[in-house]
């Protein structure tokens, strides 16, 4: 097998009523998955690592500004169909639900634990 690029979804600001302390916690929870994909051999890929550049360079200045809108949900929905499978971590999120959604009508595996993921060999 070949390794995946993955994308992974959950709540990044649901259930954090604007709280940026836990707006983080979620960005960190993703990112702790990422490091777990990654280390599996695979490439892991979350959507605000790509939205939240895109909107401040468009001038948004907070996450749910009217700028930041029209990059969120947009730039999940376009890296999902470059990508070989998503991965739906633990939490309430109407996002992220979306993104398993889309992932279910493209065919694309949708993998709701890392033991899941094979694990593929690695060079590096």
């Amino acid at each position: 097998m070949r390794p995946q690029l993955i994308l992974i979804a959950g709540p990044y600001r649901s259930g954090t009523n604007g709280n940026a302390e836990l707006i983080a916690g979620n960005l960190g929870r993703l990112e702790e998955a990422a490091l777990h994909i990654y280390q599996l051999g695979h490439m892991p890929m979350i959507g605000e690592w790509v939205a939240l550049p895109l909107a401040a360079a468009a001038g948004s200045k907070a996450v749910g500004d009217p700028i930041s809108e029209t990059f969120l949900y947009p730039v999940a929905d376009r890296l999902i169909r470059q990508c070989d499978a998503v991965y739906r971590i633990d939490g309430a999120s109407q996002g992220a639900e979306s993104d398993v959604r889309l992932a279910k009508e493209l065919g694309l595996p949708v993998y709701t634990s890392l033991g899941e993921i094979p694990q593929v060999a690695t060079t590096v």
